[in-house]
This record gives structure tokens, C-alpha cells and sequence, in this order.
């Protein structure tokens, strides 16, 4: 693989892209313009080129499903339409720009709906940093509603600094606290509502998100308060409708401390399990409604990510 498609594949296993839509857009634009650079000699050379980059580009994270299914659906397109080898790298650019906007046109929705859920006057909390939440948020604020937010730092990286940032800059009231203050900020303020983002979803509607997320997802539903996840359906998981498990991301023990003493061990999960029955609702592009029936949503929206055994 060439370098420009390489230096795409490092900068999403170093975080330097972030964001599961980011890393989805430039993953899967990465992959169309090195279908047009690649220079072979026949369509089967372009396929097993192309299947190489995919393998490499699916696997630069483990909690990328949006990335994935996007490399999925030009793939599916290519197979099926593709008669020669510059007309794959024509479709390879057209399915890849198509993608894009379904990625873009369904974050629209995603931050209309969500929106619609928040009330005037309401306290919102929020966890990391995630455009889908982040957006809903601001879109309620741009609506006139006189909301205020609190949002953790998410340690060991500090996304939700971006999250405070973002919200300072727009006008919101914005508290940030630790990650381990969460509980404490739902017993002694009125909160409202709970929303965040999500990387992936399951066919049996668990949501993976952020490390800390099923910490603030339990603390709600002991206090009684609307925990609700914006998510793109295009971040579900295929391969858990057949029985495999979402992988979950183990990062560098360095991202907790740079200088550490000798001999001692890290654990640094990236990310979380928060299972269905702790989330009022899932926000996302289809409407909002109850995580445990996104895969009947799924497959009559985007049937491509339907797949079996043999897929």
C-alpha cells in the first residue's frame, strides 16, 4: 500500500482522526483514491488489492463498525456492478461519496430528533466527546431552549475538554468534573436527561461506548433519569447478529502515565458495554425507540449489513 493510504490507516490507530463518523469518512476516502491510484492488470488483481487495503484499514481500530461497514457496502457494490477495472474505480468513488452523505444526511436526522427530546430549561450530562450528542445539545440550545450542561473530562485522553470547548464557545452553561464525580453531580443536581454518543451498536441492542459510559448509564437509572444514546445505525455491529462479540479496544498503558515506575501493570480499556436495559432510548436517524429492536430497524433500512455465516 502506498504511503498516502498508510499515513490514513496511522492517523486512526493514533487517534489523530477521532470520532467514529470521522474515522468512517476518511477511512472509506482513503480507500476509494487508492482504487483509483492502484495500477493492475486485471479486475481480479484490483479485488485482491482492494481486499488487502480493506483488511488493513478494518482493522486499524477494533471499534470502528462504521468504517467497516462503509468499506463493506462499495465492496458489495464493486462485486456486483464493476465490469472492468476503470469502471470499478469509478464506482469505488461514487459508492464511496455515497456513503458519505448517507453518513452526513443521517447525522442530520440523528441531531434533529435528539433534539426534539430535550426540553426548555432542562439540565443535560453528558460523557466524552461524540459529534451525534454534541450536536443534539447544541441544536437544542440553538432552538432557544436555556439549557445548561455537565460533562466529564473522560480520562485518560480528556475528549470531553472538546465536548466543553464546543459548548463554551456556543453560549451553554457548562460544568465540567471528573470522570468519578459522576454519580455525585446526579445526586446533588437536577438533572434532566443523560445523553451521549456511541461507536457501535449490537443486534441485541448493547451500545459500546466510551469507558465510563455504563458507569453514568447505572448511576442514572439508580436516580431515576432518562439515559438515552445518539447513534448513527450505521455503527451497528453485522457480525454480532452471528454470534461473535464486539471487540473491545485495549489502548497503551502510556496514555494513563507517560513516566510510570518500573514493573507496573496497565489496564486501559478504550471502551464499554451498556446493555439495553439501561437505555430509555436509543436517538438515531430511523427515530427514536427501544435499543432492543435495532436489528429488525436495521434490516429493512440498510440491508446491505445484513450478513450469515458465510458472508
Amino acid at each position: 500500500m502506498d504511503s498516502a493510504f498508510q499515513q490514513v490507516v496511522e492517523d486512526i490507530r493514533t487517534l489523530r482522526i477521532q470520532g467514529a463518523t470521522n474515522i468512517a469518512i476518511e477511512g472509506v476516502k482513503a480507500f476509494a483514491s487508492l482504487a483509483t491510484r492502484l495500477e493492475v492488470s486485471s479486475l481480479d488483481n484490483l479485488f485482491e488489492e482492494l481486499e488487502k487495503a480493506r483488511y488493513i484499514l478494518a482493522t486499524a481500530r477494533a471499534t470502528e463498525p462504521a468504517l467497516r461497514n462503509g468499506l463493506r457496502y462499495i465492496v458489495y457494490n464493486l462485486h456486483e456492478k464493476a465490469n472492468s477495472v476503470q469502471e470499478a474505480k469509478e464506482i469505488a468513488n461514487s459508492f464511496t461519496q455515497e456513503y458519505v452523505n448517507l453518513l452526513k444526511e443521517s447525522k442530520r436526522k440523528v441531531i434533529s430528533y435528539g433534539a426534539h427530546r430535550i426540553k426548555p430549561g432542562s439540565t443535560i450530562m453528558t460523557h466524552c466527546h461524540s459529534s451525534l450528542s454534541t450536536g443534539v445539545i447544541l441544536e437544542a440550545h440553538n432552538q432557544g431552549k436555556d439549557i445548561q450542561v455537565f460533562c466529564t473530562e473522560t480520562r485518560p485522553l480528556y475528549q470531553g475538554r472538546i465536548t466543553a470547548k464546543e459548548l463554551v464557545e456556543a453560549g451553554i452553561t457548562t460544568t465540567q468534573v471528573v470522570d468519578s464525580a459522576m454519580r455525585w453531580v446526579l445526586n446533588r443536581h437536577d438533572v434532566d436527561i443523560i445523553i451521549t454518543g456511541a461507536d457501535a451498536i449490537t443486534s441485541q441492542g448493547t451500545v459500546i461506548n466510551k469507558i465510563g459510559t455504563r458507569l453514568l448509564a447505572l448511576a442514572a437509572k439508580e436516580m431515576d433519569i432518562p439515559f438515552y444514546s445518539a447513534i448513527n445505525l450505521l455503527k451497528y455491529d453485522p457480525e454480532t447478529s452471528i454470534g461473535k462479540l464486539s471487540e473491545i479496544e485495549m489502548r497503551a498503558g502510556t496514555e494513563i502515565w507517560e513516566n510510570p515506575p518500573e514493573g507496573l501493570n496497565f489496564l486501559n480499556p478504550a471502551f464499554e458495554t451498556v446493555s439495553s436495559d439501561l437505555i430509555d432510548g436509543i436517538i438515531t436517524e430511523s427515530g427514536v425507540f427501544s435499543p432492543s429492536i435495532v436489528y429488525m430497524i436495521i434490516k429493512e433500512k440498510y440491508p446491505f449489513m445484513i450478513i450469515s455465516e458465510d458472508t
